[in-house]
């Protein structure tokens, strides 16, 4: 099988950016958001070719997750893609957690 390729929807975008600003603005530097942001990407690298090493999740059989940290990586897996849904920091309230799709 072909390797997938991975896409961020906007709501993932906008979240993980947040995270990134955030700690940019508390640290007054980026170097931890820079490290953040390469431990995440590096998980993620691993999802083309092994899309099903995250856990199930009840929402929806394609949709799965992986751990970093403090952080879930949610995604979906589509036949030609894997698409990342959202970067949640599991620290957060969680009644905040509301997984809306982009998609039409």
């Amino acid at each position: 099988m072909a390797k997938r390729k991975v896409i961020w929807s906007s709501k993932s975008k906008k979240t993980f950016k947040k995270i990134l600003e955030f700690y940019d603005e508390r640290n007054g530097s980026n170097t931890y958001s820079l490290k953040l942001l390469a431990d995440i990407e590096k998980i993620i690298s691993y999802l083309p070719e092994n899309p099903e090493i995250g856990i199930k999740t009840d929402i929806a059989e394609t949709i799965k997750y992986l751990i970093k940290g403090d952080y879930k990586i949610i995604y979906d897996i589509q036949l030609q893609t894997i698409e990342i849904l959202m970067i949640w920091d599991c620290r957060q309230d969680p009644e905040k957690f509301k997984l809306d799709f982009d998609k039409p």
